[in-house]
């Protein structure tokens, strides 16, 4: 399986959605995750979500 953004299950980009299908999770799960890591400032997950954004390829 391929890692892409979600044509789908998407809020903004696709890219959790395209995780999630990726690592065979909940969208949900990966959203929270996303979340709390940007809430509690680890690493730089903003910053990471929007390089996916613009590398990670289409669903087709």
């Amino acid at each position: 399986m391929k890692l892409v953004k979600s044509s789908f299950d998407k809020v903004l980009f696709g890219v959790c959605g395209g995780i999630a299908k990726y690592l065979n999770l909940d969208s949900t799960i990966v959203r929270i995750v996303f979340v709390i890591a940007s809430v509690f400032g680890v690493g730089s997950p903003v910053l990471i979500y929007v390089i996916l954004a613009l590398i990670m390829p289409n669903e087709y």
